[in-house]
């Protein structure tokens, strides 16, 4: 299923449009301005409004227009970096914590679904990390050993999955995992946060960030939002040019969804331990009032910007979840979306290193948006209420590890390798060679140059430079946008933003 311009479109949209309201058009002042309209910015503006704060919600799209749209909308605090790997960075009561907050993020959606009358097909259900190999079961027994050194003792090695085709190896089983339609979740929300005095205005781009005792955000149409607390909840954070860019990776990650007789996959959370992993759920027949059930499978994660056929990947997942569900039937969905992964493996949450103490961050989801972004909430409303917060140290975004300086190293390499594409040949030598549909670069003197051919035929071109730190973007056939190789920035195939942390559009040549 595809948008017009061609962009996978997700499950999630099919029965609930994104969510637009009006657009800023005057000069207005507010306890807390939120910037960023997906589930963490929603729910940190919903908690503050509760606590009776004058917030302010701005969004660039329409809510639940970024990557919330486009999540699987796993639950889980059985997390994918391992338990093992977090007591090596954390130690074991920081893992504990990381373990405790996700935990207490599926309670509070679960919370606030029920306290706001909000049909979002939440439920609880187990979820199963198997093995597919001999290597895979002695890495599940010491994953077992981590949870049970952090106190988390409902966890249990099963000897067979309750799939039998997906391995017949063990499998560990973690209790009290969730699933939910994420934007019904933020279209209440959004109704709850505005019953209680909350502004929202989308279609409303901030372009730029003035901090101080009072901190002013400015439109793309030159309006402001003055406040006494910021939040910038944008997947990435747009208020900054480099710090945190060093910290997180981007990468594309994808999605199919496969319609499977109703019953005929156990409904629970699963994941594989392949690298890149695969993650499955389901979406029952009831859920989405039809007559057979969606499987839905994602994986085949690769960084952004980085991989000349993206469009492998869905057939990739198509040719697994076939190997794997031999019931399932058509494809009737398939997208992709884009997730920041910690250099130390959990988000940023908290102040903004280097910047005011008034601003805050929420980002590096890690592939778990949906409870990262409910943390970011909790954690955020806590301290600018002045409460303190157990989580406040693991997630906070100063934090420096030793033990993950590899990663780091390794990820500002691959950054620093990509400007290899200023000296390297064009892909045409002519726009004239730039099939309707497609983007290519195109080598003119010193520089790259970003050729798109609309339908009708007409070459459109622009800068291949990227406007946040220079780098050369490359065309995404997926999704029909330019993507940056360097830190995920996206444009639409005439140049204007998609995603940060660029701001600014590509030059029009």
């Amino acid at each position: 299923m595809k948008n017009e311009s061609g962009a996978s479109v997700p499950y999630w949209v099919k029965d609930v449009s994104v969510m637009d309201t009006q657009k800023l058009t005057n000069n207005l002042t507010c306890d807390v301005c939120v910037v960023g309209g997906g589930i963490a910015g929603l729910t940190t503006a919903y908690l503050l409004a509760k606590e009776g704060k004058r917030v302010i919600l701005l969004e660039a799209k329409a809510i639940g227009g970024g990557e919330t749209g486009r999540t699987t909308a796993h639950l889980s605090n059985a997390l994918d970096d391992r338990y093992a790997n977090l007591i090596n960075l954390f130690g074991k009561d920081g893992a504990r914590l990381a373990c405790l907050s996700h935990a207490r993020a599926i309670d509070k959606i679960e919370e606030i679904t029920k306290e706001e009358n909000i049909d979002a097909a939440f439920h609880r259900l187990n979820g199963y990390l198997f093995a597919n190999n001999r290597e895979q079961q002695d890495e599940l027994m010491k994953e077992l050993e981590a949870v049970q050194q952090i106190g988390w003792r409902d966890v249990v090695m099963r000897k067979e999955c309750p799939v039998v085709s997906l391995t017949a190896l063990p499998c560990l089983q973690f209790p009290e995992q969730g699933r939910f339609h994420a934007l019904k979740y933020l279209a209440g929300l959004l109704k709850a946060f505005t019953e209680k005095g909350g502004q929202v205005f989308t279609q409303t781009k901030v372009v730029e960030f003035k901090s101080g005792n009072v901190a002013t955000v400015v439109t793309e149409d030159g309006h402001t939002v003055s406040s006494n607390h910021l939040v910038v909840a944008t997947n990435t954070p747009v208020n900054d040019m480099v710090t945190m860019h060093t910290k997180q990776a981007p990468y594309r990650t994808y999605v199919v969804a496969l319609s499977v007789p109703k019953g005929a996959v156990p409904d629970a959370l699963y994941w594989d331990m392949d690298n890149p992993y695969h993650y499955i759920r389901l979406q029952t027949a009831e859920d989405r009032g039809a007559a057979t059930d969606l499987l839905i499978v994602g994986g085949e994660d690769h960084k952004t910007g980085q991989d000349a056929h993206p469009d492998k990947h869905y057939y990739a997942l198509e040719r697994w979840a076939r190997l794997k569900f031999p019931m399932a039937g058509e494809v009737e969905y398939r997208w992709s979306g884009q997730v920041y992964e910690p250099v130390d493996r959990l988000a940023f949450i908290g102040r903004n290193p280097g910047d005011a103490d008034n601003v805050y961050i929420a980002t590096g989801d890690s592939g778990h948006g949906m409870t990262h972004g409910t943390i970011a909430g909790m954690l955020l409303t806590d301290l600018i209420m002045g409460r303190p917060n157990e989580w406040t140290k693991i997630y906070d975004p100063a934090r420096i590890s030793l033990k993950s300086a590899g990663e780091f190293l390794k990820e500002n390499l691959n950054v620093a390798a990509q400007m290899k594409d200023y000296v390297t040949p064009g892909e045409v030598e002519d726009p004239s060679e730039v099939l309707p549909g497609t983007g290519r670069l195109m080598r003119k003197g010193t520089t790259k140059v970003a050729v798109y051919c609309d339908a009708e035929g007409v070459r459109h071109e622009c800068s291949a430079v990227c406007t946040h730190l220079g780098c050369i973007v490359s065309w995404n056939n997926v999704e029909n946008s330019w993507d940056c190789p360097c830190h995920g920035s996206r444009f639409d195939p005439y140049g204007r933003v998609v995603t940060g942390p660029a701001t600014k559009n590509l030059e029009k040549l």
